[in-house]
């Protein structure tokens, strides 16, 4: 039975493969087998980085006498919700509606239908903590829909009315610029002015509320965002959710000052806090560098395929028992690397002690900056390496190596805009539009055959638009183009808005339901991406179908835009697009010029909001610029030109000068 989910593409579902449960994938055969025999539908969601996916593997779906239950009353199935994220929202939504409480595992009881009559995350196999045990929550539940089914069935419809009337996340209404400030001020009031970030604890980054603050002080003025957005991503980069030895971020803190972290580590999360170092150090902010660099180089080791492409995830540990034990250092364990000065050095520096910081693991401490380094910083980066070499001699977690092709573009746009690994972020691109296209759109991931789902398809459209500033071919803005209208035509949904999933897929349960997503949660949302994609398509073109169809999507969403707050991020930095004018950095000359090619990388390492560059050259067709654009040019080369709503500043012969008109023109 097991042959189900060996040979299946995700790495979540084959770890389960030797489970005496009698798994199914996602797809019809279980829902028909599930009204042959008249048995209800147990649905397993998880993630091969999630730490209690593998507690509850372990403690349940490998004992024999639950397995036994299982297979006897039961119907299983098992998502990857990487995999499958379009199966995730759905079902999430139905669990949140019953306990208020998601996550993964996500553990969804369904009747033969695929409609949700129970739910919850995480259940211990037996009683414990407050929390029923998984086998009696098994037989009682088998039980009532066997004796009850009316009642089943009732709960059922009621779930599934429930989520039908709140499927829609669209509001309409005016765009106005009232709702960025009205955004901007429900940032701040959740701005944890103690720690950096937002909220308490458990303590997640939002790199887009980040952009988006530094937006409005490059805009405004108004000092107070840019504090917001220094004080979060310096309490970052100096916390325990950063990597200080192997670089990057894991997904989220458990206490609320950045110290103790869930320790896998999430590609979108990377891709997006990168972009916002990037732009805060394009802002000035030179320390930002150390991160930057940092993630660029966990990427480049652990994460990169040389073929193109970046792996999904990380895992937070090594074995059920762990927790973040490769990522963590006991005081024996720094000194057993370093001489003694390195020693007082390290332990004064990242906060090394006897007690540890893991409530759960006395002695083991997540390394963590809490005083600066002065004249110590070439012994400090000595020290460091000293400790990845040796952390390197450890088990490493496991890395989940598929492919997810809107993640891919996502950390591609990220290392495009940040201005590292390049050739490798085009690279990557090209590979997927060489073996993930589906059709006029793109799949979930290369090698994979999901297909039809939004994000994908936005997030690819978004970086074929940085490789087209990054290149000046202009196949990628054809790219970009071509992806867009495809969207348009398959994903617009008649209440406003555009659909998660292409609005003629089918499916299973409630895969029949349309969803318009615009939170943040967790990847940025694809309505406000589109938005983004629509307004820069404009700029570039100069057709205006594309700010009209602009328009007409962020009208669909303005009329709740603001209350959403940091989850609306996204979407709020789409209506910035939309409401406020961009800048046209225009760099003329021949790319294979050094001048040229410094002023090209200036022009996008320099941090300003809205920002296009075109480069054009002798044999640029000046139609694809738009009128006002076309204007400033005066034959000279290497120059570069920067114009914002209806005015220009000064020609601009040098990288130095270029950088100073980006920074200052308004």
């Amino acid at each position: 039975m097991t042959s189900r989910l060996a040979s299946a593409q995700s790495a979540y579902l084959r770890s389960a493969a030797h489970q005496p449960v009698q798994w199914y994938p996602w797809g019809p055969e279980p829902f028909e087998r599930a009204r042959a025999e008249k048995k209800p539908v147990l649905l397993d969601i998880g993630a091969v980085w999630c730490h209690w996916c593998h507690v509850m593997d372990g403690e349940s779906y490998e004992n024999p006498a639950i397995a036994k239950v299982l297979n006897r009353d039961w119907i299983c199935i098992k998502v990857d919700r990487d995999e499958r994220p379009d199966i995730d929202a759905r079902y999430q939504r139905a669990v949140q509606a019953l306990t208020q409480q998601g996550g993964w595992p996500l553990t969804a009881f369904l009747t033969q239908q695929g409609d949700v009559f129970y739910g919850g995350t995480y259940f211990p196999p037996d009683e414990r903590h407050g929390r029923a045990g998984f086998g009696n929550v098994l037989t009682e539940l088998a039980r009532m829909h066997r004796e009850q089914p009316d009642r089943v069935s009732g709960q059922a419809a009621e779930i599934r009315k429930f989520i039908a009337e709140r499927s829609a996340e669209s509001h309409a209404g005016a765009i106005a610029p009232e709702i960025l400030s009205q955004g901007a001020d429900a940032m701040g009031q959740a701005f944890d002015f103690r720690n950096g970030g937002f909220g308490t604890q458990p303590k997640f980054p939002h790199p887009a509320a980040c952009d988006f603050l530094l937006a409005r002080w490059f805009d405004t003025g108004d000092r107070w965002a840019k504090e917001v957005v220094d004080r979060t991503l310096a309490a970052m980069a100096s916390g325990g959710i950063y990597d200080q030895i192997g670089g990057g971020f894991h997904r989220y803190s458990v206490d609320a000052r950045w110290i103790v972290p869930h320790f896998e580590k999430m590609s979108y999360d990377n891709s997006e806090l990168l972009r916002a170092y990037a732009h805060w150090a394009g802002a000035g902010n030179w320390e930002a560098g150390r991160v930057i660099q940092g993630i660029v180089a966990w990427v480049r080791e652990v994460m990169s395929d040389p073929r193109g492409g970046y792996c999904s995830s990380q895992d937070a540990d090594v074995g059920l028992h762990d927790d973040g034990d490769y990522f963590t250092w006991s005081v024996d364990e720094v000194r057993a690397v370093v001489s003694g000065r390195e020693f007082d050095l390290a332990t004064v520096y990242w906060n090394v002690d006897a007690r540890g910081d893991m409530h759960d693991r006395p002695g083991r401490n997540v390394l963590n900056v809490t005083s600066p380094v002065d004249g110590d910083a070439p012994e400090l980066e000595t020290v460091q390496q000293k400790l990845k070499a040796a952390r390197d001699l450890r088990p490493a977690p496991f890395v989940d190596r598929t492919l997810y092709t809107g993640w891919n573009a996502m950390m591609a746009s990220a290392m495009l805009e940040a201005g590292h690994l390049e050739d490798h972020a085009l690279l990557t691109l090209e590979r997927i539009f060489q073996e993930a296209t589906d059709g006029a759109g793109v799949r979930h991931s290369i090698g994979g055959s999901v297909g039809g789902i939004l994000e994908d398809q936005v997030h690819v459209a978004a970086a074929s638009l940085d490789a087209y500033e990054a290149t000046g071919n202009a196949r990628w803005l054809d790219r970009a183009t071509g992806l867009m209208e495809h969207v348009w035509r398959e994903y617009r949904s008649e209440g406003g808005g555009l659909t998660d999933t292409a609005v003629n897929l089918k499916g299973e349960g409630f895969l029949d339901q349309k969803l318009t997503p615009v939170q943040d949660a967790p990847t940025p949302s694809p309505n406000g991406v589109a938005g983004i994609v629509l307004a820069r398509l404009g700029e570039h073109t100069g057709d205006p179908k594309w700010r009209e169809r602009c328009g007409e999507l962020l009208k669909a969403f303005a009329g709740g835009a603001a209350q959403l707050g940091l989850y609306g991020a996204t979407l709020l930095r789409a209506l910035d697009w939309y409401l406020n004018p961009a800048a046209h950095v225009v760099v003329v000359g021949n790319p294979t010029d050094p001048v040229v090619a410094l002023m090209r990388r200036v022009a996008r390492i320099t941090y300003r909001p809205r920002k296009v560059i075109t480069l054009l050259t002798s044999s640029t067709p000046d139609a694809r610029l738009p009128v006002h654009v076309r204007a400033m040019l005066d034959g000279k080369s290497p120059r570069a030109y920067v114009c914002a709503g209806t005015q220009c500043g000064p020609p601009a012969d040098t990288a130095e000068a270029l950088a100073h008109i980006i920074a200052t023109f308004k």
